[in-house]
């Protein structure tokens, strides 16, 4: 059996009465992890869900996630994480594109979900506490767990590029089972004393493998915080005794200027993992000295599970490096004619391994164009040393990474497209001290036409997330452009602010 659920299951039958997952005073045990999420999976089969099945989760960090999260697999479903933050326009359309035929959310969400399943023919079950409990308790508790082949979809993760709207990763059991086993082993070596503060949202690849699913595995203790605050999680650090921190370079860069909290004690931190983008050196000297605890940095996409690199624990760490191949991985450079290339030359990553997404759903030709002989082709750039090292140098595609959360700005220019008064846009990143990234809007308004930068703000932000709509806003008479008419971002200039 190769269920990625089957990691709550072992965790639980060895330590049903530790704590599994914590979010302020809500905390779940391991037996109680386990029985409501088998309780959840019946819940779902009684709405027809059967295996290979997609569920769409909307959540934020809680302990309802993992029960839901779980309880999908269990039932053999496909989980499919959005962000909760999504307006209905951005639901309908994953939901669309997934397959997924009933999403579950929180009240708090519930309001846009709802119209998008609506639109869509789907099932809405928000998760309001007391009717949520009467409906687990009501429940059968599945007996075992839904046999799924390692080759079977667990996750789809909608990912986005240059172009095109947002792609759903199909990763399968394997690829999860694997990716987790390599990254608590060999990775953060965690195990049942360890504590680790997820400051990740759990609808991501990094915070569903690296915390969620890592902690479980590891007979560990997960403790969320639901937005990240540096004063908040120096505090929780405290209180829980955490071992492991995992973040973004923003939020380490927020922790080395927050005040230290009265009687603070960060002596059983013994490791922080950063991701998302490089980390500053500075930063991460900076972080270390102050909290006394190795920072460890890697790299990966959602469709790689999303660990592909790593500073291994047991070997020389070189800063400003994504380090070297993690287990059951391979990596290589390709120059642009598709040659391999040499040490200290730049090409872009490709990586081949048990992590690699199965494809894109229903995209036979992007796969086909990120797929080759078997290699996942990142679009990211970087050279790699004598030893081995990889140094990521640039993004070939645009995204954006504000505060954490990736902005695809091919998605928003979608959106601008539609405004009447826009003829042309181009919408790059700006570099920001606190969010590591801010969105910019470039626009050529259409001729005759009158718009200000706050009405095209209100109008992104009406549509879309709120972390995606462009705080920047810029009018040109031109955009740059090459001679075959292509934008050329690379030459756009923006102020910072």
């Amino acid at each position: 059996m190769t269920n990625l659920a089957a990691f709550l299951v072992n965790s639980a039958a060895a330590r049903r009465g530790q704590l599994a997952v914590r979010h302020d005073d809500a905390a779940l045990t391991y037996g109680e992890l386990d029985d409501a999420s088998a309780r959840f999976a019946t819940v779902l089969h009684d709405r027809g869900v059967r295996p290979g099945d997609r569920v769409a989760l909307t959540m934020p960090n809680l302990p309802l996630f993992p029960v839901v999260y779980y309880g999908i697999l269990r039932a053999g479903g496909v989980v499919v994480p959005m962000n909760p933050l999504l307006k209905a326009r951005e639901v309908a359309y994953l939901l669309r594109d997934s397959g997924a035929r009933i999403t579950v959310t929180s009240p708090l969400f519930a309001e846009e979900v709802a119209k998008a399943a609506v639109e869509v023919g789907a099932d809405c079950l928000a998760t309001e506490p007391a009717a949520f409990h009467d409906l687990l308790t009501a429940a059968e508790p599945l007996s075992g767990i839904v046999d799924r082949a390692p080759g079977d979809p667990a996750l789809i993760l909608h990912t986005s590029g240059t172009t095109g709207t947002p792609k759903g990763a199909e990763l399968t059991h394997g690829n999860l089972v694997s990716n987790t086993a390599t990254t608590a082993e060999t990775l953060l070596r965690v195990g049942p004393d360890d504590v680790l503060l997820d400051a990740l949202p759990l609808f991501h690849a990094f915070g569903q493998t690296c915390a969620l699913n890592t902690s479980i595995a590891a007979g560990a203790t997960l403790t969320l915080l639901s937005r990240f605050d540096p004063q908040r999680a120096l505090e929780v650090m405290l209180r829980d005794g955490v071992t492991v921190f995992l973040g973004v370079p923003t939020m380490y860069s927020a922790l080395l200027h927050a005040e230290l909290p009265d009687g603070f004690d960060a002596s059983r931190l013994r490791l922080a993992v950063s991701g998302g983008a490089a980390i500053p050196v500075e930063v991460l000297h900076g972080f270390e000295q102050r909290f006394g605890a190795t920072v460890l940095e890697g790299y990966g996409l959602s469709e790689t599970s999303p660990v592909a690199a790593f500073n291994h624990p047991d070997r020389p760490r070189k800063a400003g490096s994504i380090g070297m191949p993690i287990r059951g991985v391979e990596m290589k450079l390709v120059a642009e004619d598709g040659s391999a290339a040499g040490p200290g030359e730049i090409g872009e990553i490709a990586i081949r391994g048990e992590n690699v997404m199965k494809g894109y759903v229903n995209r036979p030709e992007a796969t086909a164009e990120a797929v080759r002989d078997g290699w996942f082709h990142t679009g990211d750039l970087a050279r790699v040393d004598e030893e081995g090292f990889y140094f990521v140098v640039d993004r070939k595609k645009d995204l954006i990474i504000r505060g954490g959360y990736n902005v695809y700005p091919r998605e928003i220019e979608e959106v601008l497209y539609e405004h009447p008064a826009v003829a042309e846009v181009a919408v790059v990143g700006v570099p920001h001290d606190v969010h590591g990234e801010e969105v910019a809007a470039v626009i050529v308004r259409r001729e005759g036409a009158d718009v200000t930068a706050e009405e095209i703000r209100e109008y992104v932000k009406e549509r879309m997330a709120a972390y995606k709509y462009p705080r920047i806003v810029t009018f040109l008479a031109e955009l740059p452009k090459s001679p075959t008419g292509k934008i050329l971002k690379r030459e756009i200039v923006v102020p910072s602010s």
